[in-house]
């Protein structure tokens, strides 16, 4: 699948891969910060943003699409920064094709996936909850948004999603009809086969529980290069929370040993 993408700067390749629900607009400013000396490329994931919409929504797609990704860019070996849905993608890309990758950056997603995720399926279930026939402006939505999301930042982070189809009427642009209908395979326990023996940093957030002490052990097994970095005040949504720190994490261990 052909995707869309934005790219910043030149240099070194890195590609960045955003999670559930979001898209490559939440990562533009650090983007282009990145991009003073790496080549940045951020897809939109597929049914995501503005790329192809598919009844197929699963890992094994998403892989498939990045290696089809950087075929077509011409890139034979990429940095890979993946934040949650992204991360698991990046993760499991490496792991299949370990030539193809120089580093990693994991946001706050490891390998455990015990548990459904509540709050992700809080946010879907807001979307799906809305009546664009009642609506004519994202102020609009956002009031309809307030009773499920109470969060102020994670409504806006939802509302990058909202397009105008035409003239009159606006809706989700990403594929809320497949994403909803493929969320059970989406915390399905993945076989992770192989081993990545390049340079990974995980970043977790202190007030998230994706990625727990207990957990780093497994990460190590199939990850024997990892190293693990704590933003303590920061949720899930790491880059968001503590994007200064965030920021400087990433450029450090990017910059490393080159």
């Amino acid at each position: 699948m052909q995707l869309f993408f934005r790219q910043f700067g030149k240099g070194k390749p890195v590609v960045i891969l955003h999670g559930f629900l979001g898209l490559s607009d939440n990562w533009v400013t650090f983007g282009r910060r990145l991009g003073e000396k790496y080549s940045v490329y951020i897809p939109d994931m597929r049914d995501h943003g503005r790329s192809p919409h598919s009844d197929c929504f699963d890992f094994p797609s998403m892989v498939n699409d990045l290696l089809e990704m950087t075929g077509a860019w011409g890139l034979k070996e990429v940095n890979l920064i993946g934040h949650s849905l992204g991360g698991e993608t990046a993760m499991l890309f490496a792991l299949q094709n370990p030539e193809k990758v120089k580093k990693m950056v994991i946001v706050d997603m490891g390998l455990r996936k015990p548990f459904t995720n509540h709050e992700h399926l809080m946010l879907l279930d807001a979307m799906l909850a809305i009546d664009f026939s009642k609506v004519s402006s994202r102020g609009d939505v956002d009031k309809q948004l307030l009773p499920y999301v109470n969060n102020e930042k994670l409504r806006q982070f939802l509302l990058k999603n909202v397009c105008w189809r035409d003239r009159q009427t606006m809706d989700w642009r990403l594929d809320l009809k497949s994403i909803n209908e493929n969320m059970p395979a989406l915390f399905e326990r993945l076989d992770y086969p192989g081993t990545y023996h390049g340079p990974v940093m995980f970043i977790r957030g202190g007030r998230s529980d994706y990625i727990l002490d207990g957990d780093i052990p497994e990460i190590k097994i199939k990850f024997p290069g990892a190293i693990m970095e704590t933003i303590e005040n920061a949720s899930h949504w790491v880059q968001a929370d503590a994007p200064g720190e965030f920021y400087t994490l990433v450029r450090n261990f990017l910059d490393g040993d080159q």
